[in-house]
């Protein structure tokens, strides 16, 4: 099934998208800060949020874990 209709895998893809953009823009930031419109300015969104909500990330990240692990 595809992550556009399973709830759950739709969270799990944003997760991980958030994550990995806060990653690389913590190792080389200007890979992502140049690009801050268009296509390319979703993932500078999205590094931006891991970077100033991350305890609710790491939060968020934590209880897909589980809920995977536990309930799936």
């Amino acid at each position: 099934m595809s992550a556009l209709f399973n709830f759950q895998s739709l969270l799990t893809v944003v997760l991980l998208l958030i994550c990995t953009c806060a990653y690389l823009r913590s190792i080389a930031p200007s890979l992502l800060d140049r690009n801050k419109s268009g296509v390319m300015g979703t993932f500078w969104k999205c590094a931006r949020i891991g970077e100033r909500k991350s305890p609710w990330v790491a939060a968020c990240c934590v209880a897909m874990a589980l809920s995977i692990l536990f309930w799936s």
